[in-house]
């Protein structure tokens, strides 16, 4: 299967779409121009801006959206204002990259060194009570962070190693026993965001793979969507009753002319539904 596009290349590092009906539809980042990205009805683009950095954002359930920064958080209100959280860090070579929100409500956001020096980043999650704890160490750049139907796995992308991992989760647990839910090394490829379908199936973008795989809830490879950009970044499932894969896509790095359509929004009608976005419940 081949991915259509759906809009120019309008980011130059797209990244984390989430579909949600309280915002009437989709939302996706351009990570490094700090700007939050809405599908309009009418096939336009509209862009905010939010801070130097906008890694990844989740809906809240009291109205507007909780945003990955660079240094930490933001809440944004229904109204659309945006206030800063306190920083968790302040070393200015790293920045978070994305995230996503568990079965109970807590945001996690992972981060990255701008150089992307090996471990020198961490997985954060924040409670509704704007309490922030470190829940992984050691990651290299922190991706693709996405719970099984029932709550009760939560799947996981380190970009550096090349591997999809799973955790068991829990609440009062959190995440635990790490293992390798797909190897990706043998072949040289590196996965990047990922989505679960309400089958628990694993939808993965594949950074420099011009592809997102789907793997079934054993590890299997089910299905290839072509991207016709190289740079495929993450994906999420939006539109009528879910059944729309919508694709990220980048052009960091690239030069002008290269890979022409790098920057754009895909789609894909797969056959499969998705699950109803995880809402942040401060």
């Amino acid at each position: 299967m081949r991915a259509e596009q759906v809009t120019d290349p309008v980011a130059y590092h797209g990244e984390g779409p989430v579909w949600s009906e309280r915002w009437g539809g989709l939302r996706w980042v351009d990570m490094l121009a700090g700007d939050v990205l809405s599908l309009e009805a009418d096939g336009t683009v509209s862009r905010r801006h939010v801070g130097k950095v906008a890694a990844a954002l989740r809906p809240r359930r009291q109205g507007g959206a909780v945003i990955g920064v660079e240094r930490g958080f933001a809440l944004e209100d229904e109204d659309g204002t945006v206030t800063p959280m306190p920083e968790v860090w302040t070393a200015p070579g790293i920045r978070m990259n994305e995230g996503g929100c568990d079965p109970d409500g807590r945001f996690y956001c992972g981060s990255m060194a701008y150089d992307q020096t090996p471990g020198a980043a961490k997985l954060y999650r924040l409670a509704p009570d704007s309490t922030v704890t470190v829940v992984l160490e050691g990651v290299t750049v922190s991706n693709g962070l996405e719970w099984s139907p029932d709550g009760m796995l939560a799947y996981y992308n380190d970009t550096a190693t090349g591997q999809v991992s799973v955790f068991d989760y829990a609440r009062e647990v959190g995440l635990s026993g790490r293992r390798t839910f797909v190897d990706l090394t043998s072949e040289g490829l590196q996965p990047d965001g990922l989505t679960v379908d309400a089958q628990g199936g694993v939808w993965v973008a594949l950074v420099n793979g011009g592809a997102v795989r789907h793997y079934t809830p054993d590890g299997k490879l089910a299905e290839v969507i072509e991207v016709p950009a190289r740079k495929v970044t993450a994906c999420t499932f939006g539109g009528p009753g879910l059944q729309t894969l919508y694709i990220t896509t980048s052009r960091e790095d690239l030069d002008v002319g290269e890979d022409p359509l790098a920057g754009s929004l895909f789609r894909a009608e797969v056959g499969v539904r998705g699950q109803p976005v995880r809402e942040f419940a401060g």
